[in-house]
């Protein structure tokens, strides 16, 4: 004979309770992004762009003003690669902030359904 059971599985009430609200969490989720209408690729390529020229123009502008500097008051290091350096970091910091802030009210409005 073979340890094989026939039927459905035996469920546990807590294993029951536990993916009940699994698939209660999704279907919440589901029709949360039903309600708020058809994002799509468009929208996701648009918040990827919105967050690398949030690390580009401070990139930029500090390149510019590093130029600007050399040119005007040399130095035994360079500006530019100061500023350029420093105008990264920035951006990279804004950009973390504002992913960090939309997570934030993300998993707000999870806990809020």
């Amino acid at each position: 004979m073979s340890d094989r059971q026939i039927g459905p599985p035996v469920v546990t009430p807590n294993e029951e309770d536990t993916f009940a609200g699994q698939v209660g969490a999704k279907a919440t989720r589901k029709q949360r992004a039903l309600r708020a209408g058809d994002q799509g690729v468009w929208f996701g390529l648009g918040m990827s762009g919105l967050i690398g020229w949030s690390v580009a123009i401070p990139t930029l502008l500090g390149a510019i003003l590093g130029v600007w500097l050399d040119d005007r008051h040399p130095q035994k290091f360079s500006w530019t690669l100061t500023l350029l350096f420093a105008g990264l970091v920035l951006g990279c910091f804004n950009a973390w902030h504002w992913v960090a802030q939309q997570d934030a009210s993300m998993r707000e409005e999870d806990t809020d359904d």
